[in-house]
C-alpha cells in the first residue's frame, strides 16, 4: 500500500521519539514509536505523543477543508519485534527510592493525557488504531488497549509484568479491559503475571484483528476500507459505546493516585525484581526471550 507524504495541514516538525507520515487518500495518520535509549514511554515520548494527538485536533479545524481530516489515527512501532515495553521502570526506581510521590504522579498524568484522549478517539469523528507487532509490555499493552482497534499479527505478544514486583498496571489497564472484555478475564490478564500470545489474546476477544507476520500495515488498511464503507454509522456506533460505558478522566486519575501509593510500598526484593525487568527493557529486541519477560502461556 502507498502512501502519500505528510501534508502541509499536520506539523512536519521532526520528532525524536516518533516518526509520522499521513496518507491523504484514507485519512490516515501513523505515530510510529522509535524510543531511545529503552524501547519504553519516556517522558520524552509521551510528549511527542501528546503533540501527535493535538495534530489531530488541529487537522479538524484547518480552513483547507476535509482532505486534510485525520479520519484514523494509528499508533505503531519502528522498533523490530517491540511494541513499547512499557512504563519507564528506571524513573519509577529513582522515584520509588526517593519517596517522591508527585514524580509518579506527574508520569500518571501524562499517561493519562494521552490514552485518555485516544480511547475516546479524541472526541472527533476520527478512530484510533493500535498496530502491535512485536512485544507490548505493562504501559505498552495498556497503549493497545486504549485504541478503538487493537490489530495484532500473530507473533505478537502482550502482557502485564507488573504483578511480578508486586505492582500493578496503574494507568488503565483496569478499565479498558473490564468495559471491553469483563471483569474476570481483566482480572487474569492484570494479576497472572503472563504474557499470552495474539492469537490467545484474539481468542479472549482482546484482539479484535489478527494478521500474519509481516502484514500488519495492510491489516490497517482492510480495516480502514471495510470501517469507510460505513463510516458515518461505525463512528456514532462508537460514540455511543463511549457513552454506554464510559471511561472517565477521573476514574483514570483515581486509579493513578492508588498506584502511586501502593509503588511508594515496594520492597527491596521488589526492586531487585524491577531491576531484571529495566535491564530486560535495555536489551536489543532479538534478546528479549521469554524468561525475561514472564511466563508465557503456550498455544494449544
Amino acid at each position: 500500500m502507498s502512501v502519500t507524504a505528510e501534508v502541509s495541514a499536520l506539523p512536519r516538525k521532526n520528532f525524536a521519539q516518533i516518526s509520522t507520515r499521513f496518507d491523504r487518500e484514507y485519512g490516515v495518520y501513523w505515530a510510529y514509536m522509535n524510543a531511545r535509549p529503552r524501547a519504553c514511554f519516556s517522558i520524552e515520548l509521551l510528549s511527542e505523543l501528546k503533540e501527535y494527538l493535538e495534530a489531530i485536533a488541529e487537522s479538524h479545524v484547518q480552513p483547507s477543508g476535509r482532505d486534510n481530516e485525520v479520519r484514523y489515527g494509528v499508533l505503531a512501532s519502528k522498533t523490530r519485534g517491540i511494541f513499547n515495553l512499557g512504563g519507564d521502570l528506571a524513573l519509577f526506581r529513582n522515584y520509588i527510592e526517593h519517596q517522591d510521590r508527585d514524580g509518579l504522579l506527574k508520569y500518571g498524568i501524562a499517561c493519562v493525557d494521552n490514552l485518555y484522549p485516544w480511547h475516546r478517539n479524541c472526541d472527533l469523528p476520527m478512530t484510533s488504531i493500535a498496530l502491535v507487532q512485536g512485544d507490548a509490555l505493562g504501559g505498552g499493552f495498556e497503549a493497545a488497549l486504549s485504541a478503538t482497534v487493537l490489530i495484532a499479527e500473530e507473533s505478537a505478544r502482550m502482557g502485564f509484568p507488573e504483578i511480578l514486583f508486586n505492582l500493578f498496571p496503574g494507568m488503565g489497564a483496569f478499565s479498558f479491559l473490564s468495559r471491553k472484555v469483563g471483569r474476570r478475564i481483566a482480572d487474569e490478564l492484570i494479576t497472572s503475571g503472563t504474557v499470552y500470545s495474539a492469537r490467545q489474546l484474539y481468542d479472549m476477544g482482546v484482539v479484535d484483528v489478527i494478521t500474519a507476520d509481516g502484514t500488519g500495515e495492510q491489516a490497517v488498511y482492510g480495516y480502514v476500507r471495510r470501517h469507510t464503507k460505513g463510516g458515518n454509522g461505525r463512528r456514532g456506533y462508537e460514540r455511543a459505546r463511549n457513552e454506554v460505558e464510559p471511561i472517565s478522566r477521573e476514574e483514570l486519575m483515581r486509579v493513578v493516585n492508588v498506584w502511586a501509593d501502593t509503588a511508594l510500598k515496594l520492597t527491596d526484593r521488589d526492586m531487585r525484581m524491577m531491576d531484571r525487568l529495566v535491564r530486560a527493557q535495555l536489551r536489543p529486541p532479538e534478546s528479549l526471550a521469554p524468561e525475561h519477560l514472564g511466563k508465557v502461556v503456550p498455544i494449544n
